[in-house]
C-alpha cells in the first residue's frame, strides 16, 4: 500500500483527495494535517464522508511514515513551507499549488500526463497543473502538435464556484454567485504562463497570444472551455489528429458529438470536441475542476509515480442528472 500524507486537508481539494484515497485500492491515508481542525473528525468538516471514515485531522506531520505527501495549500505557500520544514528525500511530493509549475531552479515535473507521462513516472516531485490550465491545454495541445497555433487564440472558459476555494469571499458566497455571471482577470489569469509553457513544448515555439477570458459560473463544479483557432487546415484532418493525440490517454477523450459539462462532473475525464466554421476551428473541452483539474489528476500522477495502474481509484461515475 502507498502510505499517504495530506497537508491542507480541510479545504475543498483536501476533502476531494480524501474521498478518492479512501476508495483507492492501493493507497492508505496515514495523516490528514490541519492545524485549525486538529482532533476533529474529518467527516465533521467534509460531511459527505460521514459513515466512510473515522479519520481525524492532526496537527502532526510524520513524514517518516509516508511514501508521498500531497500539498493542498493555497498558492505561494508550498515554497514557503519547504523553506521552513524538511521532508525526507525518499518521500515523493505532489504539489497542487502553482509554486513549481513553471520550469526553473527546481526538480518538479509538470504533471500533465497527456504530454509528460514518462517524466512523471520517473519524478520524485510533481507540480500538479491548474484547473483552467488543464481544460485549456487539452483543447489546444493537439492543435499545437499540428503546428496550427500561428495566430492569436481566443479562449473563453467558465468555472464552478468550488474553484475559488472553501473560504467564502465577496465573489464566492451564494447570494452573489447565484443567478449571476461575471469575468475576472481577463488576459491576465495566472494559468496562462503554464498553458504557454506546454504549448511551446509541443509546438516547439509559440509566438501567438492566448487571449483567455475566465468566467465565474452559477454552478458548483466543472469547467467548460471554448477556443477559436484560425487555420486553413481541413477539419477532417484536424479531427483525426485529435483522436490520434489522445488515443492512449487514460482519461482524455475525443467526442464526435458536442459535449456537455455534466458528462465530466464527478469524474477524472476530460472531453474534447472540434468543429470548423470557415477558417475558424472551434474546440470545446470540459473537465471537473476538483478532479481532472486538481486532485483526480494528482492521484493519477501518484499512480504513475508509483508504477501502478494509471486509472486506480479513479473510475468514477459521471453525474448525468
Amino acid at each position: 500500500m502507498i502510505k499517504v500524507g495530506i497537508l491542507g486537508a480541510a479545504g475543498y481539494t483536501g476533502g476531494e483527495l480524501i474521498r478518492l484515497l479512501l476508495n483507492h485500492p492501493e493507497a492508505e491515508i496515514v495523516f490528514a494535517n490541519s492545524e485549525s481542525n486538529a482532533g476533529n473528525l474529518v467527516s465533521d468538516v467534509h460531511e459527505g464522508l460521514i459513515g466512510d471514515t473515522d479519520l481525524k485531522f492532526t496537527d502532526e506531520m510524520p513524514f517518516n511514515q509516508v511514501d508521498v505527501v500531497f500539498f493542498c495549500f493555497g498558492h505561494g505557500k508550498s515554497e514557503q513551507f519547504l523553506k521552513e520544514h524538511t521532508i525526507p528525500a525518499n518521500v515523493k511530493i505532489i504539489d497542487l499549488a502553482q509554486d513549481f509549475r513553471i520550469k526553473g531552479d527546481h526538480d518538479y515535473v509538470y504533471g500533465l500526463p497527456e504530454i509528460n507521462k514518462e517524466e512523471i513516472q520517473k519524478a520524485q516531485h510533481v507540480a500538479n497543473p491548474g484547473c483552467f490550465a488543464t481544460c485549456i491545454q487539452v483543447a489546444l495541445l493537439p492543435a499545437a502538435h499540428l503546428n496550427l497555433l500561428k495566430e492569436d487564440v481566443a479562449v473563453n472558459a467558465i468555472t464552478g464556484s468550488t474553484g475559488a476555494g472553501q473560504k467564502p469571499g465577496a465573489t464566492t458566497h451564494f447570494s452573489w454567485r447565484n443567478n449571476n455571471l461575471s469575468i475576472y482577470k481577463p488576459f491576465q489569469h495566472q494559468h496562462i504562463a503554464e498553458i504557454r509553457q506546454s504549448l511551446k513544448q509541443v509546438q516547439g515555439y509559440l509566438d501567438a497570444d492566448i487571449d483567455f477570458i475566465p468566467y465565474r459560473g452559477d454552478f458548483a463544479r466543472g469547467i467548460f472551455c471554448t477556443a477559436v483557432i484560425k487555420t486553413p487546415a481541413p477539419v477532417e484532418d484536424v479531427i483525426e489528429a485529435y483522436k490520434e493525440f489522445y488515443h492512449d490517454a487514460a482519461f482524455t477523450h475525443y467526442s464526435d458529438k458536442p459535449i456537455d459539462l455534466k458528462q465530466v462532473v464527478n469524474t477524472n475525464k476530460a472531453l474534447v470536441h472540434v468543429e470548423k466554421y470557415g477558417n475558424k476551428l472551434l474546440v470545446t473541452s470540459a473537465i471537473d475542476n476538483l478532479l481532472k483539474g486538481a486532485v483526480g489528476q494528482a492521484v493519477q500522477n501518484m499512480n504513475l509515480m508509483f508504477g501502478i495502474n494509471e486509472t486506480a481509484g479513479l473510475r468514477l461515475k459521471a453525474s448525468a442528472f
